[in-house]
């Protein structure tokens, strides 16, 4: 008896514009993030009179400033979708991620799919193509959640 395995299918995946939400949703959570750490060592500083962590904030390069958001963008992606298979994005966009046969993804492609997010322009590569880098690269797809999930439930019941 031949045992057929699950596959995500093109009338599954999030659409451009679900995806364009997610990335814009997302962008705004992680300097959301960004401004409460700085806040809150700034309130600390104050309360403990010791300065020198909020000075050094204070001091940071433009530059420096952009790869402390990069550090934040790779934990809260990374941490999210490997224990949520989802951001804030996709949970207000009703989307999700998973493997090409419906699986959560594991940490390895949670890791290269966060990763591979930090290619210049790679935010827009889902604009001209089927699916982004960071899907490609970590055999990933996002996919409309309750479609996904109806469609899953039929195969299993087949």
């Amino acid at each position: 008896m031949e045992s057929k395995e699950f596959a995500v299918t093109e009338d599954l995946l999030a659409s451009k514009s679900q995806r364009f939400l997610n990335f814009s949703i997302d962008l705004g959570i992680v300097y959301i993030i960004q401004i409460t750490i700085g806040t809150t060592i700034d309130i600390i500083g104050d309360l403990t009179r010791s300065y020198a962590a909020s000075n050094w904030l204070k001091s940071l390069t433009l530059i420096e400033n952009f790869f402390f958001g990069l550090v934040i963008l790779f934990f809260y992606y990374g941490l999210s979708e490997l224990y949520f298979s989802r951001t804030f994005g996709k949970y207000f966009t009703k989307t999700i991620v998973v493997k090409h046969n419906g699986s959560k993804p594991n940490m390895k492609s949670i890791i290269i799919r966060t990763v591979s997010r930090l290619i210049p322009l790679e935010p827009f590569s889902f604009l001209t193509a089927e699916r982004g880098w960071h899907d490609t690269l970590s055999v990933t797809y996002v996919v409309k959640k309750h479609e996904f999930v109806a469609k899953k439930k039929l195969f299993s019941e087949e």
